[in-house]
């Protein structure tokens, strides 16, 4: 009983198994529901999931179904967020005890009981209890929120000439970042959840992607539409700052990177908001918003790369280094580049193809099929989201002390696998523009293979990665043990 007494308290009272049983449920989730959809589904291998696990799939209550996933997912990726926030920033024990406990019981709500009630017959007692478990994990982002109050004079930078971004008088820049990205997350959410209250009251169930073309969108479906565009932007604004502190980024980039990253957040939240009442203008202020969160970001990614070769080489000893030297250095560690290197990657499927996009909305993209603008607006949301938890994952594992040739092969593979799958879903969303729809297929075949090469090789290495833990937790005195006695020191 006392051994079970241990490893119940490392899973739900220790940073790193809080976020060990969050991942674990995210990718097992992504696993089994990944198999109903793409070209698995074409296989026949989503009858045999449907089958096997008694699954209730009306096809009338599809992006209902959908809907429910995401925000399953959406909820624990969230928690796992947290767990690092708190674990990163300073703050009182009991503030974080309580953010932890609280964003747990309610990721678990939400996950559990809405893919029961998603996917397994509509058993209306398990849509409440999804609700509540929303509910509180709303409720333990204003708790992160006020444990994240930078005007505390406790936090604040006592050297003048800190490296670190502050204030004149000492206000710490990048808890303050923090801290706005935790209250626009909050005022965000509010935009989903008063069009979510209006379900069944002239409100009905939509995909954002379904609706691109109307030109008369109702009110609540542009306040979703806004809700799900910033809550993803946020999730990479929380994921950037968290790397942030894992580089111990400081300097004069920093003192930049952290007022451009409070402002953008604020303009971001600002323009979805806007969406509501002014659609197009709403589209303006988020440009301009999401250009200075870039730029951040980027600065971040210039101090870091800068950072692993420096790092690098005085570990070797060398002081002249050539530029072969500097450059094999940049790759030495593929889990911390990894995570930059994601950022840098997002441009190429994301930024650049939303950025392409627009400017050529009414010239190329509106005078292609629907289906093909469907594909590339799905794609583009769901490469964003996917990119993010890959940088999250990173983070992760050094954590968890993953270290020598396991620590390399894990983060070549990761960064390899999915930037096929995401290169070669950004190809098959953009086919159109060099192919035409008689000529795609053998285009489209080899795109398929390579997606769902890329995306099962990663979720090979996370599945590796976590039975390495989980045989660990067989034994008496391992890893977990140490990371339980350090956390409760």
């Amino acid at each position: 009983m006392k051994a079970l007494t241990k490893r119940f308290q490392y899973f739900f009272l220790s940073t790193k198994g809080l976020a060990l049983v969050a991942i674990a449920l995210v990718s097992l989730v992504t696993a089994i529901w990944g198999t109903l959809s793409g070209p698995l589904a074409e296989m026949g291998v989503s009858d045999i999931t449907v089958r096997l696990l008694g699954m209730d799939l009306v096809p009338a209550e599809r992006e209902g179904r959908v809907i429910m996933l995401y925000h399953s997912i959406a909820m624990a990726v969230v928690a796992i967020q947290v767990y690092f926030i708190t674990h990163i920033m300073p703050m009182k024990k009991h503030e974080r005890t309580m953010i932890n406990a609280t964003v747990t019981v309610g990721y678990m709500f939400a996950m559990i009981f809405g893919m029961l009630f998603g996917y397994f017959g509509h058993n209306w007692i398990f849509h409440g209890l999804f609700i509540a478990g929303q509910t509180l994990m709303y409720f333990g982002g204003v708790l992160l929120a006020v444990a994240l109050w930078p005007w505390k004079k406790e936090y604040y930078i006592q050297d003048p000439k800190s490296e670190y971004a502050h204030t004149k008088s000492g206000m710490d820049l990048e808890r303050a970042a923090f801290f706005a990205m935790a209250v626009t997350t909050l005022g965000s959410a509010l935009l989903g959840a008063i069009a979510g209250a209006s379900f069944g009251n002239g409100f009905v169930t939509f995909l954002a992607e379904d609706t691109v073309r109307d030109p008369n969108k109702a009110v609540l479906a542009r306040a979703v539409i806004g809700h799900l565009h910033i809550m993803v932007a946020l999730v990479g604004v929380a994921a950037t700052l968290i790397v942030g502190k894992w580089y111990d980024f400081k300097g004069i980039l920093h003192k930049i990177a952290m007022p451009s990253m409070i402002f953008g957040s604020i303009i971001l939240s600002v323009g979805c908001a806007v969406m509501i009442p002014a659609q197009y203008y709403a589209h303006l202020i988020i440009y301009v918003g999401s250009t200075f969160v870039l730029v951040s970001g980027l600065l971040l990614v210039i101090y870091g790369w800068g950072r692993l070769i420096r790092d690098r080489l005085a570990e070797q000893g060398i002081q002249n280094a050539s530029f072969g030297q500097k450059f094999k250095a940049l790759f030495h560690d593929p889990v911390k580049f990894g995570a930059t290197w994601q950022m840098v990657y997002m441009n190429f499927t994301v930024t650049f193809v939303g950025l392409f996009m627009a400017a050529k909305l009414d010239d190329i993209i509106r005078r292609l099929p629907l289906r093909e603008e469907r594909i590339t607006l799905t794609g583009h949301w769901h490469v964003l989201a996917a990119i993010i938890a890959t940088i999250m994952l990173f983070y992760f594992v050094d954590l968890m002390g993953l270290k020598g040739k396991a620590r390399k092969w894990f983060g070549w593979l990761t960064i390899i696998s999915s930037d096929v799958a995401f290169g070669a879903a950004t190809v098959f969303a953009l086919k159109r523009l060099f192919v035409s729809e008689s000529d795609q297929q053998p285009l489209v075949d080899t795109l398929d293979l390579l997606t769902e090469f890329g995306l099962g090789l990663l979720l090979i290495v996370i599945a590796a990665f976590l039975g390495w833990r989980l045989i660990d937790l067989f034994k008496k005195n391992g890893r977990w043990a140490k990371e339980l006695s350090d956390e409760e020191l």
